[in-house]
């Protein structure tokens, strides 16, 4: 298995990574939005109704 990063042979210790170095970088670009998780859009202010979402916060609890 290679690393994401930078192609080298990966490190069990640090896996999918080949060094920590590696890890820290991938994580700065998540923390910076570099990657980022795709999602639906949300509503318009028009579509959202507060009222629906206290509705679905009293059922999780």
């Amino acid at each position: 298995m290679s690393c994401p990063i930078c192609s080298e042979n990966t490190q069990p210790a640090f896996r999918p990574f080949c060094s920590k170095r590696c890890a820290d970088i991938d994580l700065g670009r998540w923390m910076t939005g570099a990657y980022a998780v795709p999602a639906a859009e949300a509503p318009d202010g028009d579509e959202f109704d507060g009222f629906e979402v206290e509705k679905s916060f009293d059922k999780q609890n």
